[in-house]
């Protein structure tokens, strides 16, 4: 994982009533991503809608605002980041129906923690990319095929290039390489 020089990282957010618990793992998690702990689901809101997540660390056994409670809400929010479950509530055949990434059961040493946190960037880095790949293609062959005034009157095309840019942005902080992204840009999509 990137160290965190100053310029924007992953950032991981540990949502556990246990404020020990939750400072422990965000204390393990130093040096490799931004972290913000949660003492609770409502506090783990107040913090995703302040500014974007990328991997929620959620304990599923919480007063109040449950796990499977944050976990739906997430979803019905069309949450774009990786959770992963980091509890002492053993999984049952209910955890089938739960939109989570990956489950860890407590207690969690300081390695799995961090490969964890290691293994869902990547796969939420590949995820960005593989749909900032889709978006921007279609983006330059439009842009290949029509003129600039014809692009800019159409709405659509706006929300894709300004999405476009957005995923860019979030694959390059996640990867902390661009060579897939240079090699993207060398092929050629011009049509005529």
């Amino acid at each position: 994982m990137p160290e965190n020089d100053g310029v924007e990282t992953l950032r991981t957010l540990v949502v556990d009533d246990e404020q020990e618990v939750a400072d422990a793992y965000a204390l393990r998690l130093r040096g490799c991503c931004e972290v913000e702990t949660a003492y609770s689901g409502e506090e783990a809101f107040s913090i995703i809608d302040d500014s974007p997540v990328d991997i929620v660390l959620l304990d599923r056994h919480m007063p109040g605002m449950s796990g499977d409670d944050v976990l739906k809400e997430l979803d019905e929010r069309g949450f774009y980041g990786r959770i992963v479950m980091v509890t002492a509530v053993d999984p049952g055949f209910d955890v089938l129906d739960l939109p989570f990434d990956d489950y860890l059961c407590k207690p969690v040493d300081r390695e799995d923690v961090r490969a964890v946190v290691d293994q869902q960037q990547q796969i939420l880095a590949y995820e960005t990319l593989g749909e900032y790949f889709s978006l921007e293609a279609k983006r330059a062959v439009l842009e290949s095929e029509m003129s600039a005034e014809r692009r800019n009157e159409n709405e659509q095309y706006a929300e894709i290039a300004e999405r476009a840019a957005r995923l860019e942005d979030r694959a390059r902080r996640l990867l902390g390489d661009d060579a897939l992204l240079r090699q993207f840009d060398q092929i050629e999509r011009e049509y005529r």
